[in-house]
C-alpha cells in the first residue's frame, strides 16, 4: 500500500491528499500548525476541539447512573442552596 504524497508547488503549496482530509477532518479554511521535532516536520489541525472530545479529556470516566428521582433531587437541592436567603 503506498503512502499518501503531495508535491510542493513553485509557490510553495502543497494539497492534501483526500483520504488524510477525510480521516482527519480537514475541510477547507481548516488551519494546520507545522512544527520541527527532532529533524521530522509534525502537521496538525490547530487546537480545535469537538465539545465531545473535550468532554472526553474532562471526565475520562463515565459518572455512574442516576435514576430520574435522583436528579430531580439534585436540582431541587441546586436552586434551594442558589436561592437560599444569607
Amino acid at each position: 500500500m503506498a503512502l499518501p504524497q503531495s508535491k510542493v508547488t513553485a509557490q510553495g503549496q502543497i494539497s492534501v491528499p483526500a483520504e488524510i482530509r477525510r480521516k482527519f477532518g480537514f475541510g477547507p479554511g481548516t488551519v494546520l500548525e507545522w512544527e520541527e521535532q527532532d529533524n521530522h516536520v509534525v502537521l496538525r489541525k490547530k487546537g480545535r476541539f469537538t465539545s465531545e472530545e473535550m468532554h472526553r479529556i474532562l471526565f475520562p470516566t463515565p459518572p455512574a447512573p442516576r435514576t430520574l428521582e435522583e436528579l430531580k433531587q439534585g436540582i431541587r437541592n441546586h436552586l434551594r442552596k442558589k436561592h437560599a436567603r444569607r
